[in-house]
């Protein structure tokens, strides 16, 4: 079973954005490590953190109320993105629990702002005491894309992508340092062209705002032999015109080498250039049933004679 990100700040499915909120500041005040001593403060704080960038966040709140801990991390989540793709949207914590504090409350420290060494303005005074800065509403910067090339035989068998990507981190002052980061993108069996990976808020980084997701979208890359239809393989197989009115026997290849080569053999049937020869089981996984296959989907180009001769073409008139 999955982490309960409700249970983690002690509140319900049917809690408010202000509720969330509150259930934040009191935890993460509470659990910071600066603060708090105790021997599981570290990974309560990380813990907490983890839950409100979750529950904070309409679309991750919404896969995860829907589908859980395994549709936010990169499972499926039943949604389409207009495309033939299917959505996943890969959510991982950045592992900053500090950043995630400093960019609720406007700064990392949350116990000198009191005593004049406050950045970024943590706290505003009022005739009612201290107000968080945080309660305004933040602007999130616009997505970035980036293109992943998946070969057939990787849509196959599935494969892990390792993708680097720079950012940089502001100050309130403008000074920046640059991080990188290495993703990684399980490419599962069976996916399509079009479909999304998203980690979330892992762009660069900037003073009261949030950071833009960082996209990952799949794209077929080009095969020498194959092309791709949903979960089906396609081939042309090329033969000449006598093959197409007389038969023929010939080889056809598959995309996985232990599936061998498949026995084409026409006897007693012309081939046109809308003839279609399927063989099932041996297209690419379904990406719900991974164990089912599409099928190798076989058409034909028929290569004309250039010139015939004169008796040829006689004896074609005759026939025909």
């Amino acid at each position: 079973m999955g982490k309960d990100y409700y249970q983690i700040l002690g509140l319900n499915q049917t809690a408010t954005d202000d509720e969330i909120k509150r259930a934040y500041r009191r935890l993460a005040l509470k659990y910071h490590p600066d603060k708090n001593q105790s021997a599981d403060a570290d990974s309560r704080f990380r813990e907490i953190a983890e839950a409100y960038e979750v529950l904070s966040d309409k679309r991750k709140r919404d896969i995860f109320d829907r589908y859980g801990e395994e549709g936010l991390k990169g499972g499926p989540t039943g949604q389409t993105d207009g495309t033939d793709g299917s959505t996943h949207f890969h959510y991982e914590f950045h592992g900053d629990p500090r950043a995630t504090f400093a960019q609720f409350f406007g700064n990392s420290n949350p116990f000198g702002s009191f005593f004049g060494d406050d950045d970024f303005g943590m706290f505003s005074f009022t005739g009612g005491g201290p107000t968080l800065q945080s309660d305004r509403t933040l602007q999130q910067d616009n997505a970035i894309e980036h293109e992943i090339q998946v070969s057939l035989e990787e849509v196959l068998l599935g494969v892990c992508k390792k993708m680097r990507v720079t950012r940089k981190i502001y100050d309130c002052r403008g000074a920046f340092k640059t991080e990188e980061k290495l993703h990684e993108i399980y490419v599962k069996p069976g996916w399509k062209a079009g479909t999304k990976i998203t980690f979330a808020k892992e762009g660069d980084r900037y003073p009261n705002r949030i950071p833009a997701d960082i996209v990952f979208v799949i794209r077929d890359k080009p095969h020498l032999l194959f092309g791709r239809s949903g979960e089906d393989i396609t081939f042309r197989a090329k033969i000449t015109l006598k093959q197409a009115l007389c038969g023929f026997s010939m080889n056809i290849p598959t995309l996985q080498p232990s599936d061998g080569n498949i026995l084409l053999k026409i006897d007693k049937e012309i081939i046109t250039p809308r003839t279609v020869k399927k063989f099932n089981g041996y297209g690419l996984p379904f990406i719900k049933d991974p164990l089912r296959r599409g099928s190798l989907v076989v058409t034909f180009d028929i290569v004309f004679p250039q010139q015939l001769t004169t008796d040829q073409a006689g004896v074609l008139r005759e026939i025909l």
